[in-house]
């Protein structure tokens, strides 16, 4: 398989390291300093597009992408206010696109732990729930994608919780994230539900960028051949 990088940092780096063991070929990087090699005739030249830059150049990468025709995954996070509009320009297009704040395996099956919890919860509403993430000093956006993909969970299933604050909440209707950023971590995600009488906690903490890496390429090669607008549950078969 051929594959473009966009964004040529820590992670593309990795996902570079894993797909050449793979017997995969990287037949294009971008990175700031060849931005003008972003190009139609380029990407082409791809089986398929894998996007990790910043939320102020994310949503026209990947629409460049949809232009040349080629399937396009994003990791790129701070930029879900367009995520609407860049879908319904990939059906227009007839492309393929797969979104994820994470592409770890792991922390997707963490997803649907949170969910089934969440659910649980629900009923119990003396458990008062936070969120705590950790990442290193030079990741961009906090909270992290993860980190809200978390605090939308837990606000769609326990209903005295509506929105959630990157703060100490100020009400009982906010979810409170607290995030914190530490050299050399690479990501640890807690979801904390508590009471006068106990606590109840569930934890992801990644060891490397490896999981996010193959996650990533795993997703490459699932959306390779296909149309249309996927998430990581297709690519891990969760129903």
């Amino acid at each position: 398989m051929n594959i473009a990088l966009i964004g040529y940092g820590k992670m593309g780096k990795a996902i570079e390291e894993i797909a050449i063991k793979k017997g995969h070929r990287i037949v294009l990087k971008i990175d700031l300093d060849n931005k003008n090699e972003l190009t139609i005739a380029n990407l082409q030249k791809a089986d398929v597009v894998i996007e990790f830059t910043g939320p102020e150049t994310a949503a026209d990468n990947i629409y460049r992408c949809m232009d040349a025709g080629i399937p396009v995954i994003s990791g790129s996070t701070g930029w879900l206010s367009k995520l609407a509009v860049v879908q319904n320009y990939c059906t227009e297009k007839k492309g393929s696109f797969l979104y994820a704040s994470n592409f770890s395996i792991g922390v997707n099956l963490f997803f649907e732990l949170n969910k089934k919890l969440a659910a649980l919860m629900a009923n119990f509403p003396e458990y008062s729930v936070t969120i705590e993430e950790t990442h290193h000093t030079q990741k961009k956006d906090a909270p992290s994608g993860t980190a809200i993909t978390l605090a939308e969970q837990v606000i769609n299933k326990v209903p005295h919780k509506s929105s959630w604050i990157n703060d100490a909440a100020a009400s009982d209707s906010q979810l409170s994230i607290v995030s914190k950023r530490i050299d050399p971590a690479p990501g640890t995600h807690v979801v904390k539900y508590k009471s006068a009488i106990d606590d109840i906690e569930i934890i992801h903490t990644a060891h490397n960028r490896m999981g996010f890496a193959s996650g990533a390429l795993m997703a490459a090669e699932f959306i390779r051949k296909r149309k249309g607008i996927f998430t990581m549950k297709d690519v891990l078969n969760i129903s």
